[in-house]
């Protein structure tokens, strides 16, 4: 097989990889909290044959893992007290289980036979002091744009807004969950801004996703006629040569 076909199957492999990334994003779009992910792709150089010295070296394209955009997403209204979103980017709602902490955007919680603030999910919302418990004799809760929390005129607990410094140390954990892959401590995130009765949506676009998904498809088909047409070449180079000898 020729380079430009290695290259052109490199290429195809990493149009795979993003087909299902863009795919995932699509079927995201209605997710809470969700971030719209994208294929990072680079260059490989591949080295030359040892007996093909007079040949250029070919460059391949490499799959350098997934990014992640943590742009602001659309707050929508719910009315439910238990129901909060982030106002400012990067931000996240700190949360515990017997995992160790994670991370989230998703801010529809709801509390457990014990009064304790969880996500559906079965996750402890941490505050300051740690789990926020609630009591459900004073009522619903009322909570402030830094956070805290109040029933019945008393400050019961603040909901642990965090960031960090660099977004990268952040793994995807599912169910919109997101788990420190580092040693990086999380910082308190004074300049973001807590929004009751209302969710953030993803930041997803369906349109530009849908055109993503059908370059993509076009891409493929383009190599794929491109190495055709290098392995047809190649076979009636081969049979000319036969024929002259």
């Amino acid at each position: 097989m020729e380079n430009a076909a290695y290259v052109g199957l490199s290429r195809q492999m990493t149009l795979r990889r993003e087909l299902d990334i863009v795919a995932n994003n699509i079927a995201n779009a209605d997710t809470t909290g969700f971030k719209v992910e994208q294929l990072l792709v680079g260059t490989e150089v591949g080295e030359r044959a040892r007996n093909a010295f007079i040949r250029p070296s070919a460059s391949f394209v490499l799959d350098k893992g997934v990014g992640r955009d943590f742009g602001q997403g659309a707050l929508e209204q719910t009315g439910r007290s238990l129901d909060f979103a982030i106002e400012g980017e990067g931000a996240f709602f700190k949360l515990q289980d017997g995992a160790g902490e994670a991370y989230t955007r998703d801010g529809a919680f709801t509390l457990n036979a014990e009064g304790q603030l969880t996500t559906e999910g079965g996750f402890a919302v941490l505050g300051d002091g740690g789990p926020i418990i609630l009591d459900r004799a004073l009522g619903e809760p009322a909570v402030g744009p830094d956070g805290t929390i109040s029933q019945n005129g008393e400050l019961t607990g603040r909901l642990a807004v965090v960031r960090f410094d660099t977004l990268s140390v952040l793994e995807k954990g599912g169910d919109g969950l997101y788990r420190n892959a580092s040693n990086a401590a999380p910082v308190e995130a004074t300049d973001a801004r807590v929004r009751q009765g209302m969710l953030e949506g993803s930041n997803v676009n369906p349109i530009l996703e849908i055109t993503n998904l059908i370059e993509i498809q076009r891409a493929y088909e383009s190599i794929s006629r491109m190495i055709e047409n290098t392995n047809d070449l190649s076979r009636r180079s081969v049979e000319r040569l036969g024929r002259v000898s």
